[in-house]
């Protein structure tokens, strides 16, 4: 993959831990700031769809944990059934 190079300010104490961790893991400041700015970009991403598409019924109100755990396995139990033609 090719890199591009570019300039930061950054505060002192954060490069100081970041040096200490490369220095502990035996891997280099910048490979842990690459890491870095590769989690900021993921994290401020725009996704063209959704992560999740599926709605499913409900009562209308907050379902409970149990609730949700089994709306989810009715769900999953749908589609794996032969005939489904969403099964893999």
């Amino acid at each position: 993959m090719s890199m591009k190079r570019t300039n930061v300010y950054a505060d002192p104490e954060d490069l100081a831990i970041i040096k200490e961790a490369a220095r502990r893991r035996g891997i280099s400041e910048a490979e842990i700031i690459r890491q870095g700015i590769h989690l900021a970009a993921m994290a401020n991403r725009v996704w063209d769809e959704p992560l999740f598409s599926r709605t499913f019924e409900g009562p209308g109100r907050t379902p409970s944990k149990g609730e949700v755990r089994d709306m989810v396995a009715d769900a999953a139990r749908r589609e794996a059934e032969p005939g489904s033609g969403s099964a893999p």
